[in-house]
């Protein structure tokens, strides 16, 4: 996952747009990167690191302009290690595009190929992005052939673009001397809006509201699936839609997991999905374990906290604060190497041990996706003297691989694949484990918002709405493809050897 931001203003970007990327490092702490522009030329520095260290004052001074995009990076594609891939992209032809993207191209490969084959064009790092910005340059190229660019052209490309690309994405580009161009995937897998600021024509694109509120611009929408719009330099805003077929289908872990529960996305408060979800576990908790058996809620910090409370507030059991986090470790999810992950389990969290002492307690967690974090904080609270330690799910199982922009490569990593829920509770070592109902989380989060259509749910349920992985690269990666079944073969690829 990655957090994206571009701005057209009247004054300079640079700083407005490294306070739009701190407000978005939670999307991702690799490596951080910002591309301004003057005129018809662009400036930029990106570099591997959290924003706050990749930009100091001389990198911020030689960032002049009024116009320009930024991104925060984790990588699911392409070399982790590689200052060459941090975004954005740039290539020179046509005009000068720059380019960041949230999200992961399955056909990526096949891409690669036909650029250099058909499109005579060069890919120089294994970055999906870097694809991604080559096919659109391509596309406006065939479309102006050394014409003025007009704003008819650039949505013809991104049309076209649709048609060739696969997966999830969302983009922020610069065209430079033109102005601003931001689109969604068809089925707006990942999170995209907009806000504008004053009566100057000031627009701000970036992946979470939150971003918007806290610059001071006011959130105007979401950019919906397969939509595009374009802001020149003059702050006038263009939009079409772009896709034949769009459908409304936001990745469900976003609501989960990954966004801030300041933002809003797509029509839903992340905050008030995360206290519905807590009801609908509530009754999940009361159909399996009589509430009096609990002497005391306990969140697992952060984005468990409104589930955790909404929970306790309809069991009618105490919610107390029983860990404190160091604010200084990174989020153990999306830690690379799972020995890095596990040994910051306790350097991140530390418990309070009177309120574990001699209580049963209900633990609470977002999700669980390898186990490891969870097994460390059951440990950690019968440390703390737990008379009994059990945990509840805000989230449903996490069965499958996510393809489409989230670090979950193999099913080998998920600690719920092919087990059952007794064998993750004993893996885990917690006295009872409940898991939120799949249907019941859909439901609520849809009732706040009836436009959604489905949910881009494929860690849940297994079920790929964008496709999935050629057979080639999926055996790569160390999984398995079912053809024209829209899911992962996960079982067949354990038995014939190819996960690890």
């Amino acid at each position: 996952m990655c957090g994206i931001v571009g701005v057209i203003s009247q004054q300079p970007v640079n700083q407005l747009l490294y306070d739009a990327l701190l407000l978005l490092q939670h999307r991702g702490q690799d490596a951080a990167g910002i591309v301004t522009g003057s005129g018809s030329k662009l400036y930029m520095h990106k570099a591997r690191g959290m924003v706050r260290d990749v930009f100091r004052t001389r990198n911020m001074r030689a960032l002049p302009g009024d116009y320009g995009i930024g991104q925060v990076r984790y990588p699911t594609a392409g070399n982790a290690e590689s200052e060459e891939e941090a975004q954005p992209f740039y290539v020179n032809a046509p005009f000068g595009l720059v380019l960041a993207h949230n999200g992961n191209l399955i056909n990526a490969v096949a891409l690669k190929r036909e650029l250099f084959t058909n499109d005579h064009r060069h890919i120089n790092t294994e970055s999906d992005t870097e694809v991604l910005i080559n096919v659109l340059a391509h596309e406006i190229e065939r479309r102006t052939h050394g014409l003025p660019l007009s704003v008819d052209d650039i949505f013809a490309a991104v049309r076209a673009v649709h048609l060739r690309l696969r997966g999830s994405y969302a983009v922020v580009a610069l065209i430079a001397g033109h102005g601003l161009l931001a689109f969604r995937d068809p089925f707006g897998i990942r999170p995209l809006c907009f806000g504008t600021a004053g009566e100057s024509g000031e627009v701000m694109v970036a992946s979470e509201s939150v971003a918007l509120e806290g610059t001071g611009y006011k959130f105007e929408r979401d950019i919906a699936p397969g939509e595009a719009i374009f802001v020149d330099l003059q702050g006038r805003l263009h939009s079409e839609q772009c896709a034949a077929e769009p459908q409304r289908n936001p990745c469900i872990f976003e609501y989960v997991y990954l966004a801030r529960p300041d933002s809003a996305l797509d029509g839903v408060s992340v905050y008030r999905a995360r206290l519905r979800m807590g009801e609908t576990l509530a009754q999940r908790v009361i159909s399996v374990l009589p509430p009096s058996e609990i002497d005391v809620v306990i969140p697992i910090p952060e984005s468990s906290r409104p589930s955790a409370m909404q929970l306790a507030h309809r069991l009618g059991r105490p919610y107390r604060e029983g860990f404190v986090k160091n604010r200084y470790v990174g989020r153990t999810f999306i830690m690379p190497g799972q020995a890095v992950r596990k040994k910051s389990v306790r350097q991140k969290l530390n418990a309070i041990g009177q309120e574990f002492a001699g209580r049963n307690v209900l633990l609470v967690d977002d999700s669980i996706v390898r186990g490891t974090t969870s097994r460390e904080i059951v440990q950690m609270a019968r440390e703390a003297g737990a008379r009994k330690v059990y945990l509840a799910s805000a989230a449903p199982p996490v069965r499958y691989p996510n393809i489409y922009g989230i670090d979950m490569p193999t099913a080998s990593e998920l600690v719920a694949h092919n087990r059952s829920v007794e064998e993750i509770r004993q893996i885990i070592g917690a006295d009872v484990l409940i898991y939120q109902d799949l249907d019941a989380m859909k439901r609520v989060i849809r009732e706040i918002n009836p436009e959604i259509v489905e949910f881009e749910a494929s860690c849940f349920d297994g079920c790929y709405i964008a496709g999935t992985l050629p057979p080639d690269e999926g055996k790569n990666r160390g999984e398995g493809v079912a053809p024209n079944t829209g899911r992962l073969s996960l079982q067949g690829a354990e038995e014939q050897g190819q996960l690890s």
